[in-house]
C-alpha cells in the first residue's frame, strides 16, 4: 500500500535564491496546477531575502516551504501500512494475523498507537516450545477473554475482563477423593463431564474450571460457581487440546521485545537504513510518524522500489545550485534563462530555456500560450521577478519580451512598475543592519566549469553609499571566509542600478588572478589595486548583469594559462 498518496510534485529555484527564482516557483507551480489538476508545491532551498520578503508581503503570498534536500525518504516507500496490535492479544491471534498477512513481524503498540514492542515468528515459536512450569497463565497475568477467545469457549460465570494473577493450571485426571490432595485456591483446572470434579475444583476454591467436550454445566455448578466467585468456560475441545492450546491464551506483551528497538522515521532517508538493514538483517522494521505513531513495517525489499521526488526546476540547470539529492529525484521539467550547465538525468525532460532576462518571462508566455487567465497575485509577482533580475531593464540581459511582459503583468495586478520597483529595491537595499553573511548569501550563485569552481554573489543598491559602506567589510568578509564559501573563486558584485556600475570583489588563489582579470574585463592591470595597495576590487562601468556580463568572464580569465 502507498503511503504517501498525495505523491506532490516539488517546484523549486536555486539555492540562496533570489526574487525570480521564489517568484517562479511559486507561479510555475501555480500554473501547473490549473492546467493539469495535479499538486504542485513551490519549495525554497535557501533564505527569503529581504527584497523577495517585501514582494511577498506586498502581495499577499507565503513563502514557500523551506527544504534542505530531496533525498529519498521512507515516506516515498511503498511500505506495509499496517496497524499495531495491543499487547494484551493473544498469542495465538498474532500468530493469525502474521499467518493471515504473511507477516514476520508485529508492532504492538500503546493506546495511542505509539509503539511499545514487537513481536516476531521466531518469539512466538520459542514462547510455544519453551517448557514453561504450570503457573505461566498468571506469571503473565493473562485476561479471562483470551482464555475464551483461544478455546473457542462460552463463558458460563465470571468476568471477562479479570485477569489471572495467581495459581496454577492442571487436569483432573484422577477421582476427586485424589483431587483434594493437589488442588489448591485460585488454580485453574480443566475437567471433564464429571459432576463429582467439577464441584470438588469449586469447594476446593479452584478460580476457574474448564470443561471440555462441549459438557453441559448444570445449574447447581453454575450457582455454586457464582458464589464462590468462580469462572467457569465451556470449550468442545477435548482434555488434551485445552492443556496444549492455554498457553497460547498468554498475552504477546509478556514476550515482545521491547529494548534496543530498530525503527525508522517516515522521514528517515533511505540511504541512512540502507546501511542499518545492511548490518542487521532482519525481515521487517516499525515505521514511526514523527510524533511517534506506529504507521507500518519497511523491509529491504520495500526500499528497492522507493518511488523519488518528482521535481522541476526553475531559473536554474547547474547541479552546484540545484538543491541536494537531485540526483535521487525523478526530474521532470526545467524551466530557465541560463547558460547549460552540465545537468545530466536519466530520462528524458521537458526543457525549455530561452534567452531572456528572466524566468519569469517564460512563465508568462507560457500562461498565454495555454489560453490561462492570470490571477492578479500571480501576475504581481511575475512582474516584481521581471523588475529585479532586469534591474528594472536596466540589465544587458533584458529583451523587449521581458519589458513586454512585465508591462501587461503590472496592468494585471494593478501597479506602477517604477512606483513598485523604487520600493522594491529599497527594500533589498538595507545593508547597513544586515550581518555580513546575511549580505553575502542573499544571492550567491556556485558555477562548475572543468575543474574550477567559482561562486558569484550580488548586491544591488541604489546609492554608491550604500554600496561603499559595506565594500570593506565584505572583502574582509570573503578573505577570512573563502575556505567555507563552497568555491575555490568567490566573487561578490556590489552593483549600482542607477548607474549600471559594479564593484567586483574577489578573492582566488588562481595563480595572476588579479592579471588575468583585469585582462579578461579589458581593465588596465594598475586600475586592480586600492589607494592603500591592496588587491581584491575591480570598479566595473556599465557591467550589472552577473549572468552575461561577469560570469562569461571571470572563467574565460580563470582558464587562461600563464
Amino acid at each position: 500500500m502507498v503511503n504517501n498518496t498525495s505523491n506532490p510534485i516539488y517546484v523549486i529555484g536555486h539555492k540562496n535564491p533570489d526574487t525570480d527564482s521564489i517568484c517562479s516557483a511559486i507561479c510555475y507551480a501555480e500554473l501547473k496546477k490549473l492546467m493539469t489538476g495535479e499538486n504542485y508545491v513551490p519549495m525554497r532551498c535557501g533564505h527569503v531575502n529581504a527584497e523577495t520578503a517585501f514582494v511577498l508581503n506586498y502581495f499577499g503570498v507565503e513563502p514557500p516551504q523551506y527544504v534542505n534536500n530531496v533525498y529519498t525518504q521512507v515516506k516515498d516507500v511503498e511500505y506495509r501500512h499496517i496497524n499495531g496490535v495491543s499487547g494484551e492479544m493473544s498469542i495465538k491471534k498474532a500468530w493469525e494475523i502474521l499467518y493471515a498477512d504473511n507477516l514476520s513481524t508485529l508492532p504492538i503498540v500503546d493506546a495511542s498507537n505509539n509503539l511499545t514492542g514487537v513481536i516476531t515468528v521466531s518469539d512466538i515459536a520459542k514462547s510455544y516450545m519453551e517448557v514453561y512450569d504450570n503457573y505461566i497463565i498468571s506469571t503473565a497475568d493473562t485476561p479471562y477473554s483470551n482464555i475464551v477467545e483461544t478455546l473457542n469457549g462460552e463463558l458460563i460465570t465470571g468476568n471477562p475482563d479479570k485477569a489471572v494473577t495467581e495459581g496454577k493450571v492442571l487436569i483432573a485426571a484422577a477421582n476427586p477423593d485424589l483431587m483434594e490432595s493437589y488442588i489448591e485456591p485460585n488454580d485453574i483446572v480443566i475437567l471433564g463431564n464429571r459432576y463429582e470434579s467439577q464441584l470438588c475444583a469449586i469447594e476446593m476454591n479452584a478460580q476457574c474450571i474448564i470443561v471440555c467436550d462441549g459438557t453441559p454445566v448444570s445449574q447447581t455448578i453454575t450457582h455454586l460457581a457464582e458464589e464462590k466467585n468462580c469462572t467457569i468456560i465451556k470449550t468442545f475441545y477435548d482434555t488434551y487440546t485445552v492443556a496444549r492450546l492455554i498457553n497460547q491464551s498468554i498475552p504477546i506483551r509478556h514476550f515482545m521485545k521491547t529494548n534496543d528497538l530498530i525503527c525508522f522515521s517516515c522521514d528517515d532517508y533511505i540511504k541512512d537504513i540502507r546501511t542499518v538493514m545492511a548490518k542487521k538483517r532482519y525481515q521487517y522494521y516499525p515505521v514511526l510518524s514523527a510524533s511517534g505513531e506506529c504507521l507500518g513495517l519497511i523491509s529491504q525489499r520495500n526500499y528497492l522500489n522507493a518511488i523519488p521526488k518528482r521535481v522541476i526546476l526553475v531559473d536554474h540547470n547547474e547541479r552546484s545550485q540545484a538543491v541536494n539529492g537531485i540526483d535521487e529525484v525523478e526530474l521532470l521539467e526545467i524551466i530557465d534563462h541560463h547558460r547549460l550547465g552540465g545537468l545530466q538525468t536519466m530520462n528524458p525532460v521537458f526543457f525549455r530555456n530561452m534567452p531572456l532576462g528572466c524566468t519569469a518571462t517564460i512563465i508568462y508566455n507560457i500562461f498565454r500560450e495555454s489560453n490561462l487567465e492570470i490571477p492578479a497575485k500571480v501576475a504581481g509577482l511575475l512582474c516584481a521577478a521581471i523588475i529585479s533580475d532586469t534591474l528594472m531593464f536596466r540589465s544587458p540581459t533584458c529583451t523587449p519580451f521581458d519589458k513586454a511582459a512585465c508591462e501587461t503583468l503590472a496592468q494585471i495586478a494593478g501597479i506602477n512598475i517604477e512606483d513598485f520597483a523604487l520600493k522594491m529595491f529599497r527594500a533589498g537595499s538595507q545593508l547597513s543592519t544586515k550581518t555580513e553573511a546575511e549580505i553575502f548569501y542573499q544571492d550567491y550563485k556556485v558555477f562548475n566549469d572543468g575543474d574550477r569552481t567559482l561562486a558569484v554573489g550580488q548586491v544591488t543598491a541604489f546609492t554608491e553609499e550604500a554600496l561603499l559602506d559595506i565594500k570593506s567589510r565584505m572583502l574582509d568578509y570573503i578573505r577570512k571566509n573563502h575556505e567555507n564559501l563552497g568555491a575555490e573563486s568567490v566573487f561578490l558584485m556590489l552593483t549600482n542600478i542607477y548607474s549600471q556600475s559594479t564593484i567586483l570583489l574577489y578573492y582566488s588563489p588562481v595563480p595572476d588572478a588579479e592579471e588575468r582579470l583585469a585582462k579578461s574585463f579589458g581593465i588596465s592591470p594598475d586600475a586592480i589595486r586600492d589607494s592603500d595597495g591592496t588587491s581584491g576590487s575591480l570598479l566595473l562601468e556599465g557591467v550589472v548583469s552577473r549572468k552575461k556580463q561577469v560570469v562569461p568572464f571571470i572563467i574565460s580569465a580563470l582558464k587562461e594559462r600563464s
